[in-house]
């Protein structure tokens, strides 16, 4: 098949044919000059209203008459770059795509360009029409224009096992027979596959096939996958990637959500989603750093907070003695108080929800050797645990079935329990600061006295260094995903680990961080972000990736002992004060026309109310 500026004799480069005439007209019937066969007939009588002539009509032709009146000579065609060339090509498959054929004609007719390689047109045909034989055939041709002519042999087979499978969906189960032994097996390639194909012949019926297989059946669907499957293979000099254009502006759109600070919105890889005329900004005033609520119920410093896992609720621990349960309202995002649990005569400094958000489990300071578990739904106290008056229950951890937990403190205690407080396991010499169940259910880590967080196996009593500070860890919280962990270090600051690697990421600036324990969270959609309090009495805010802080959030008036932000919600988060307040972050009240401009730089400092 002839391209449209290609004399015959040329060669298989496919670059824009720049000598090529004007004059050439679109080859007949239903084959387009650019190589594709037309998927429907657009007419065969194009209109010419909007001044462009119909396909088969010589687009340079007009030109050369309405020229002819001036007496200008048609002039040579521009020649074009390979980024121009790859542009055309992209436009015209696109184009393609959408079903605007004769468009296609006159554009690849004008620039001298082909869509793609003859032989990579004749073999997407014969594979789409399920010609196999003629397909096979094809691929001798293919072989000459390929960077690994090795690869013959997985398109080959590819081609088969569609071959096959079709076969057997039309109950010819000898000729699928024949397929198998005479033609894939010979190959001697992925033996393993061929004995799974094997396997299939003893399907009863075609769903039964089509289940077992996981393939879409005869028709196009399964043959489009298996075209985008073999394209692989091929240059693209040859014949173009699928939807290419498609794939590179949402890889552009994602580039840019990816570099937006703050972003924080559920990412949709569709590009229904956005327009592609504006570069994607995400304005300031669409983040949590405004003030929407301010929680003064507690009577003295506020030492901890926790979203459930839900987001529906807060759990707020104060020096009071008490913890506060307070209910997120999903539409307006307005907090109320749900639920008072009082009687921690220590005060209450760390809170741990269960898995499934029924229990909530209460610590107390150094000196608390007692711990709390309270069932939030009916504001029972189902456990007080204490093993000895001289223990020290600071910190305390869910594994992920819901039906223990491990607890500990500074003066050696570690242990694993039940819901009724019964002892299960413990590790003894263990100072514990901070305590984590990887979802594992296995694997609990703990930050000593040593500057360092180990991982813990009470199945098989073993233990292993994963990070190492040079000053002590205050607290630690992990991500979703198992990988990072977020450390307060004593004197430093905020520090992110790699856990996989055991690594040091980054360590995040800003922030002051003296011997208060502080606790910092991951936060925001895919848990882009992080926040911390600290002891200037602001909240930092940074995005995950970048050191120095997108937010300062002020308002409280005293050390910002602990940050969560909702897990359901992103764009709300709570903040606890010794000053005795809890504060809720969200977006600006009123959000106006300028909220999409761009943004000037980080580090700004979000105003108290507006």
């Amino acid at each position: 098949m002839q391209a449209n500026g290609a004399g015959q004799g040329q060669d298989s480069e496919l670059s824009c044919l720049n000598n090529a005439q004007n004059g050439e007209s679109s080859s007949g019937g239903g084959a387009h000059s650019n190589g594709l066969i037309s998927s429907a007939n657009n007419g065969n009588s194009a209109s010419t209203d909007n001044g462009v002539p119909p396909s088969g009509t010589s687009a340079a032709s007009n030109a050369t008459t309405s020229g002819s009146d001036t007496g200008s000579t048609m002039k040579k065609k521009k020649r074009f770059s390979q980024a121009d060339e790859d542009v055309i090509r992209l436009i015209g498959q696109h184009l393609h795509g959408l079903g605007l054929n004769q468009t296609v004609d006159l554009l690849m007719q004008e620039s001298g360009c082909r869509l793609e390689h003859p032989a990579a047109t004749k073999f997407r045909n014969h594979v789409m029409e399920g010609e196999w034989d003629k397909a096979e055939s094809d691929l001798n041709e293919l072989k000459a224009l390929m960077h690994s002519p090795s690869a013959i042999v997985r398109m080959k087979f590819l081609l088969l096992q569609q071959k096959y499978l079709e076969y057997l969906e039309d109950g010819k189960v000898l000729e699928a027979l024949q397929v198998l032994r005479a033609e894939l097996t010979p190959l001697k390639y992925n033996t393993e596959r061929i004995h799974v194909l094997s396997g299939y012949l003893m399907c009863s019926h075609s769903e039964d096939l089509r289940a077992k297989a996981e393939w879409e059946g005869k028709g196009t669907a399964s043959r489009s996958k298996l075209l985008d499957k073999l394209q692989t293979y091929l240059p693209p000099s040859v014949m173009l990637p699928p939807r290419r254009l498609q794939t590179l502006l949402r890889q552009a759109v994602e580039l840019q959500r990816d570099r937006c600070l703050y972003h924080n919105t559920k990412l949709d890889s569709s590009l229904d989603s956005v327009s592609l005329l504006l570069d994607h900004v995400c304005s300031r005033k669409q983040f949590p750093c405004y003030t929407q609520q301010i929680l003064t119920e507690h009577c003295n410093e506020v030492w901890f907070c926790k979203f459930s896992n839900d987001g529906t609720k807060l759990a707020t621990g104060s020096k009071d003695t008490t913890v506060i349960v307070w209910h997120v309202d999903s539409e307006t995002h307005q907090l109320k108080q749900l639920k008072t649990l009082e009687g921690h005569a220590y005060g209450v400094s760390y809170l741990a929800w269960s898995p499934d958000d029924t229990y909530l489990i209460a610590c107390g300071p150094d000196d608390c050797s007692e711990l709390w578990l309270w069932n939030v739904q009916t504001g029972e106290l189902r456990t007080k645990m204490s093993q000895s008056h001289e223990d020290s229950l600071t910190s305390v951890a869910w594994n992920p079935d819901g039906k223990r937990f491990v607890t500990g403190g500074q003066r050696g205690q570690f242990y694993q329990c039940d819901l009724d407080g019964n002892l299960l396991d413990s590790w003894e010499g263990v100072r514990v600061q901070c305590l984590w169940c990887l979802s594992d259910g296995r694997t609990v880590l703990a930050s000593d006295t040593h500057q360092r967080i180990r991982g813990y196996n009470f199945e098989d009593l073993t233990d292993r260094n994963i990070v190492q500070e040079d000053h002590p860890i205050m607290s630690f919280t992990v991500s979703k995903n198992g990988r990072l962990a977020l450390l307060n270090v004593a004197t430093q600051g905020v520090h992110l680990w790699d856990l996989q690697d055991r690594v040091l990421v980054r360590k995040y600036q800003g922030v002051t961080q003296g011997f208060y324990t502080i606790h910092s969270c991951f936060g925001g959609h895919n848990e882009d972000f992080i926040a911390s309090g600290s002891e200037d009495h602001k909240v930092y805010i940074w995005h995950k990736r970048s050191e120095l802080p997108i937010a300062e959030l002020t308002g409280h008036t005293r050390t910002v002992n602990c940050v969560s932000w909702n897990p359901v919600l992103p764009g709300l988060m709570a903040s606890a004060s010794d000053d005795g307040t809890v504060r809720i972050w969200g977006p600006a009240p009123f959000l106006d026309s300028q909220d999409s401009e761009g943004l000037n730089g980080i580090g700004f400092v979000c105003p108290l109310d507006e």
